[in-house]
């Protein structure tokens, strides 16, 4: 991780990403935003994006601090930034697994052997991500949800607080696993499922 780091996205997310860099003695060089609602972070000012940030940030380390996947996704696409990685101290990450750039891994978070995470996910607190799970870009694994071992989880997929995932299910691409939902069979894309066990209620918008 580079010792400088720019955060895009001024959010309670943004907060949490300051703290994860502290903990590794690096420092957040500034805070931007397209629409800013704070003034500082941690007592890191928050800037305004310029008509002149895609220059800005050509090739400067950089973290995307923005929950929404959507929204994350489009940001990763526009930028020619150079993703960073923030993985908290107090996460228990195997030598084996594999986390791509842009994504950031909380306090408590476990993620175990040959497990793959892609770019730009959010793997949050208390977290687990089990044995031989692929986890596509753009995820967002919520507090406490668990994953069994070989589980797939498609791009864009947010799982709630709490959900349960049992062993080798296949989740599609752009899913919402409602919170404390328990996963017992493979999820089509675009789904919305929740309870125990997890039903498809509706599907999500698939533009």
């Amino acid at each position: 991780m580079e010792n400088n780091i720019t955060l895009y996205g001024a959010s309670g997310h943004a907060k949490v990403v300051v703290d994860i860099i502290m903990s590794n003695g690096k420092i957040v060089k500034k805070i931007i935003d397209d629409y800013p609602k704070l003034s500082y972070i941690n007592d890191i000012c928050v800037e305004k994006t310029s008509e002149n940030y895609y220059q800005e940030l050509h090739q400067k380390p950089l973290i995307i601090t923005i929950g929404d996947n959507k929204t994350r996704k489009k940001i990763a696409l526009k930028l020619d930034a150079r993703y960073e990685t923030a993985i908290h101290k107090a996460s228990i990450v195997s030598t084996s697994s594999s986390i791509k750039k842009g994504t950031v891994v909380m306090p408590g978070a476990v993620i175990n052997a040959s497990a793959v995470v892609g770019q730009h996910c959010i793997v949050n607190t208390n977290a687990v991500i089990e044995h031989d799970c692929v986890i596509d870009d753009f995820v967002h694994v919520s507090p406490n949800a668990s994953l069994a071992g070989n589980v797939v989880v498609g791009e864009g997929t947010h799982i709630g607080i709490g959900a349960c995932i049992i062993q080798g299910i296949n989740i599609g691409k752009w899913v919402t696993v409602g919170a404390g939902s328990v996963v017992l069979k493979d999820v089509p894309d675009y789904a919305v499922i929740v309870g125990n066990p997890a039903k498809i209620i509706k599907y999500n918008n698939n533009d």
